[in-house]
């Protein structure tokens, strides 16, 4: 496979692309030297995410507040679960990863020490002993894969600070010892060479910076040395993500990966808030405050998302949102974690009952994401059987990404029409290296957007990036405009995709594409839905349970629809060990030999007898 653009440079084999751009000489929110930082560090315990006071409060709002004490009792089951649990084991099933035990013991610590502090049964504090004591006998937090260490670094933190005053001095200097041998000092070998993740401008950075910083203010005046160089490097790193969210909240990795980084970046901003009173100005970083309505937008009415990059289509659960939702006076996003059925620790600490579903002259329904290159569109609000559409055209580039642009998702009438397949196994034979573009749920072909000429590889480029060049939107009709020209510039000179949403009721797929010589082309649409080609291959009906959606090709006049498995084209590579798409077919289009041409495709949910209104076909550059 050839080597394409600078995506190749200093790629990772820990499951994240090149580190980016090195560190800022001068960081756009100035941070004072770690000595001054750590002079605002208030003495008492508790002071990470919460302080003593704000546990008093939340205990007599579980009295008053029906949602909260129901709230309450689930995270009061998952702990008496907890109790007749065994302690988290270094484990790494796949050879690399401790993370899913470091996620473990710090959702046992939040729960555990979270109910501790409310109701004082000693029972939370032997366990939550129990669990630390075993972690802190690892031989180490696995820093070949940082994001285990920071995670574990954190639930350590939230220990030592939430439980503070119910320690003996012994258990307090074995919760620091752990921390300082396995997880600060790993951390500062990494600062002092401004390195990897350091240096990263995706979820990594957040991550780590996040569960070490935390962990610094847990242990500042006991170890005031490391403690401020850490709090100082990684408040000048984390403003490089934190960047990435301007100018409208959005995230190039993702809804999932969102939702990963915004945990860590909340997480640690709170907790700069609870223990020294400020953040720097690190929060009104511009878009930062936007970022809740990425996954608001992001989320169809199916309660699937948009999700794009390596995660899969599941709801987002975040309880950050409760956090953003006051901090920015936002109640939407607390409305909508509160519709996620998430009960978590956070949620608890942080819940918030204010917010009401949407409607459209309170939020539009329609949005275009900058930057990250996304649109939205939908017809209502709160209501399950609404038409959506995500869109995006994007970076190639961008951390986790498939070749997937001008790739949709489609939801009408309750189902999930068009889907993305997701990410394959992260730990398939260099799936975050140079054979990345091999695997299916990787390549073009695996998304709902086009391929020229298949069998030269990759099939788009990995260096691409997509703009969006128009976007519209009327309560009659939205739509957007990308052009794709990057992605398939060795076989065209103009390649561009419009999604139109017609009358709220029916949606336009129009591609426009100039070959420099006659070229094949295929279109695709990876679906879970039974396909009857009908109308001698001029339509599709699609059908899943009750609810059907017609497919009508409306240009050019000699294309034709297939029915294939959701698998690679026999020109293609079709690597061992890949996920099996079972469930999943695609509608295909052919077409060859195309020069100029101009495909147009008509996707209607079938409401009712009346026959589709056939929209007048436009050029793309008149879509106005």
């Amino acid at each position: 496979m050839q080597k394409t653009g600078v995506w190749w440079l200093g790629l990772m084999f820990c499951g994240f692309w090149a580190w980016g751009a090195s560190e800022p000489k001068s960081p756009a929110v100035p941070i004072p030297p770690g000595a001054e930082i750590l002079a605002r560090l208030k003495k008492e315990h508790p002071r990470l995410l919460a302080a003593q006071a704000d546990f008093v409060r939340l205990k007599q709002q579980i009295e008053k507040d029906a949602a909260i004490r129901d709230l309450y009792g689930k995270v009061r089951e998952q702990g008496r679960k907890m109790l007749k649990e065994e302690p988290a084991k270094y484990e790494i099933p796949d050879g690399l990863r401790l993370l899913n035990t470091s996620r473990r013991v710090l959702n046992r610590a939040q729960t555990l020490a979270l109910l501790y502090r409310l109701d004082g049964d000693r029972a939370w504090l032997a366990r939550a002993w129990r669990e630390m004591e075993a972690a802190a006998q690892f031989k180490d937090w696995n820093p070949r894969h940082f994001l285990d260490t920071a995670e574990m670094t954190h639930a350590f933190a939230i220990a030592y600070d939430w439980l503070y005053d119910a320690w003996t001095p012994q258990q307090r200097q074995t919760l620091k010892t752990a921390m300082l041998e396995k997880g600060l000092n790993p951390a500062l070998e990494i600062y002092r060479k401004n390195s990897s993740w350091s240096r990263a401008r995706h979820n990594w950075n957040q991550v780590c910076n996040g569960g070490l910083g935390i962990g610094a203010l847990a242990l500042g005046h006991e170890l005031p040395g490391p403690a401020a160089e850490i709090l100082e490097a990684s408040l000048k790193s984390l403003q490089l993500p934190m960047a990435e969210f301007n100018p409208d909240g959005a995230w190039a990795e993702g809804p999932g990966y969102w939702s990963y980084a915004t945990s860590y970046n909340v997480a640690y901003l709170a907790a700069l808030d609870t223990a020294l009173g400020t953040d720097f100005g690190l929060s009104k970083m511009p878009g930062f405050s936007e970022a809740g309505m990425f996954p608001l937008y992001a989320t169809g009415p199916t309660g699937r998302t948009f999700n794009y990059a390596d995660a899969g289509d599941g709801p987002i659960r975040a309880p950050q949102l409760f956090w953003l939702a006051r901090k920015f006076n936002q109640p939407f996003y607390a409305w909508f974690q509160r519709q996620s059925g998430s009960a978590g620790p956070l949620d608890l600490l942080w819940f918030d009952p204010r917010g009401e579903a949407p409607t459209p002259d309170r939020l539009p329904l329609d949005k275009y994401f900058r930057n990250s290159e996304v649109v939205s569109l939908r017809s209502a609000w709160n209501d399950r059987h609404a038409l959506f559409i995500g869109f995006k055209a994007g970076d190639n580039k961008a951390n986790h990404s498939n070749l997937d642009l001008g790739t949709f998702v489609l939801d009408a009438l309750g189902c999930r029409w068009a889907a993305d397949l997701g990410a394959d196994n992260y730990n398939l034979p260099g799936y975050f290296g140079r054979q990345r573009w091999t695997y299916y749920r990787m390549r073009a072909e695996a998304h709902n957007t086009l391929v020229l000429n298949p069998g030269q590889e990759p099939d788009q480029s990995p260096s691409a990036a997509a703009k969006i060049i128009q976007f519209g939107a009327r309560p009659d009709r939205a739509f957007a405009v990308a052009d794709l020209t990057t992605a398939y510039a060795q076989h065209a000179t103009r390649v561009q995709r419009g999604v139109a949403l017609l009358e709220r009721r029916q949606v336009l797929i129009q591609d426009e594409i100039q070959a420099k010589s006659p070229a094949e082309c295929w279109w695709f649409m990876t679906t879970p839905a039974k396909i009857a080609i009908a109308d001698g291959g001029k339509a599709a009906l699609l059908t899943q349970g009750q609810a059907a959606l017609r497919a009508q090709i409306l240009a050019p006049a000699n294309a034709r629809f297939s029915e294939m498995p959701a698998a690679p084209l026999p020109s293609s590579p079709n690597p061992d060990q890949q996920k099996v798409n079972t469930g999943y077919r695609k509608l295909a289009v052919q077409l060859r030999p195309v020069s100029d041409l101009r495909l147009a495709i008509l996707l209607l949910p079938e409401t009712g007898p009346s026959a589709p209104s056939i929209p007048a076909l436009r050029p793309l550059a008149e879509w106005k």
